[in-house]
């Protein structure tokens, strides 16, 4: 019995110094995604019935794990104050491993000031499962002027 402990403790010990490797593996989901990077755009079929226009600029975009997938989130900057009703819409594109996101919204229904940029941020995230994300390398955010990316 005064065997036992010892072993035990040794052997878990040594389990755990083994994962030290864990933290930089692709096999950690913290690691999936790193931080976005400014990205031209993609080319993209034209969605039909949408009428939102997408947003001026994409000014921030992450990929956050989670469990069962990760959520994407971006944040744009609006011409004007007001703008609303705002949604990432999965684009349909040639490129092979990328997941294209359009940040659409909607303006105002009326006049609107323009006021400072942080004023006219406009935040949006979209959930997307692990089976989705198998054979993704990376994902875009779209805007009208600029896209967004983050890589595996």
């Amino acid at each position: 019995m005064s065997l036992a402990r010892p072993l035990l403790l040794l052997t878990l010990c040594a389990t755990l110094a083994g994962c030290g490797g864990f933290r930089e593996s692709r096999l950690n989901p913290l690691n999936w995604f790193g931080r976005s990077q400014p990205r031209e755009a993609v080319a993209v079929q034209a969605q039909p019935g949408d009428p939102r226009p997408l947003v001026e600029t994409v000014v921030g975009m992450s990929v956050e794990p989670m469990p069962g997938g990760a959520i994407v989130r971006a944040r744009g900057l609006a011409p004007t104050q007001g703008w609303w009703a705002a949604e990432l819409v999965r684009a349909e594109t040639a490129t092979e491993g990328a997941l294209v996101y359009e940040f659409r919204l909607l303006p105002p229904t009326g006049p609107a000031d323009v006021s400072t940029p942080q004023s006219r941020e406009v935040d949006v995230a979209i959930f997307v499962s692990d089976y989705k994300l198998e054979q993704v390398g990376e994902i875009v955010v779209q805007g009208a002027t600029n896209a967004r990316s983050a890589r595996r």
